[in-house]
């Protein structure tokens, strides 16, 4: 065997960039802006092979020769190291599973009650994008209110609303944890929420046109672009400008003025029908030639029209309201210009109104009563 222990610790920390042995397979991978890694290099059944055992600034030269002599003791036997280590991670992580394998079984149970299965990543992403990162590797026994103090004390006033959902989600992987039976701190989320204070930053509704400035802004929409098109059909139903602009052409009764939204495509998952006035119809019938896919709205290149050209159109309008605030404006109408009951105007929104022994017992959608309410907030847009 080799000469062992060529390094020092001196060495390790100012050698030039490349790759020393320090002996018995112990290799130090030095970088050009001064860091490095450890590797051990060994063969097994004739294969060379290299497992990483850490940086340099995490692992000390000791512990890299302790740790190879280890992994040696291994091979002598005939066992391949990497995957002895692979079986011994999965081992521990059976046993006390980080936070991220918890977390994913945590949205696999959620799904059923979530919109398309979760498929729009809007339950899962706070934690995927802040919690797990830093936190994600940890058992989740181990997982402190230090640790989601730390985590999310830099978004915490910046982004709050943000903040608020991921430690809302981890909460709830928190109790599924313990569902599992695994011994789990349930007072980790309310420690570090007291941790972080009080959020400064209040969140912001989505800005909104006021009612009174609709007409004026509907009849700048003259250029006959999908975008412009979509807008309009946009503030004539009243509906969200995800359901708009991916609107198809098979979800249109049009010889009865419909347009039957499937539940799949709603936030409440069901199925909505939107009563179609004349100028929506209208507006169909020009973009009708532009059909491409199925599409209603097609974008120039492929698939339907994104909401970032519609926000833009505002933008370059100088406005600093959004396409989806149109709903506040039709609400704000209702409220203020008609005297129609407060179940016909949510259920235009397709927001679910009473409780759900009310709402069991009311199968109405009051159709006829939005077609006539829908006319009258068309011809308010229109200026009549």
């Amino acid at each position: 065997m080799r000469a062992l222990n060529r390094l020092s610790a001196l060495a390790v920390k100012n050698l030039p960039a490349g790759k020393y042995a320090d002996g018995g397979g112990l290799w130090l991978v030095k970088r050009p802006n001064g860091g490095g890694k450890w590797i051990y290099r060994y063969a097994i059944n004739g294969k060379r092979r290299e497992m990483g055992l850490g940086s340099t600034m995490m692992v000390p030269l000791k512990e890299a020769r302790s740790e190879v002599e280890r992994w040696r003791k291994v091979v002598s036997k005939g066992r391949c190291a990497i995957r002895e280590r692979d079986r011994e991670r999965r081992e521990a992580a059976a046993v006390r599973p980080p936070l991220q394998v918890v977390a994913e079984a945590c949205f696999e149970a959620r799904k059923a009650e979530l919109k398309r299965d979760g498929a729009a990543g809007g339950w899962f992403s706070p934690l995927e994008l802040h919690v797990l990162p830093k936190l994600g590797t940890v058992p989740i026994e181990d997982v402190t209110q230090n640790d989601v103090r730390d985590t999310l004390s830099p978004i915490w006033h910046e982004k709050a609303e943000t903040a608020k959902k991921a430690i809302n989600r981890l909460s709830i992987v928190m109790r599924h944890g313990a569902a599992m039976g695994l011994s789990v701190d349930l007072q980790v989320v309310d420690k570090a929420k007291a941790l972080l204070g009080a959020q400064r930053k209040k969140s912001k509704h989505i800005a909104a046109m006021p009612w009174k400035e609709v007409p004026a802004f509907f009849a700048s929409l003259r250029d006959g672009s999908v975008v412009e098109h979509c807008l309009a059909f946009l503030i004539l139903t009243a509906c969200r400008a995800g359901e708009v602009r991916a609107a198809k052409w098979a979800e249109f009764d049009l010889a009865n003025g419909l347009w039957i939204i499937p539940e799949m495509r709603m936030k409440a998952q069901r199925e909505h029908r939107v009563p179609l006035t004349p100028p929506a119809l209208e507006i169909l019938e020009h973009v009708r030639p532009l059909e491409r896919d199925g599409w209603v709205f097609p974008s120039t290149r492929q698939g339907c029209v994104s909401d970032m050209a519609m926000g833009m159109n505002m933008r370059r309008r100088e406005l600093e309201y959004r396409p989806h605030g149109f709903r506040s404006s039709f609400r704000d109408w209702c409220a203020e210009e008609t005297d129609v009951p407060r179940e016909v105007a949510e259920t235009c929104l397709a927001h679910a109104t009473g409780s759900d022994v009310e709402r069991a017992y009311r199968r109405t959608d009051f159709l006829e009563r939005r077609r006539t309410l829908m006319q009258q907030w068309a011809d308010h847009c229109c200026g009549k």
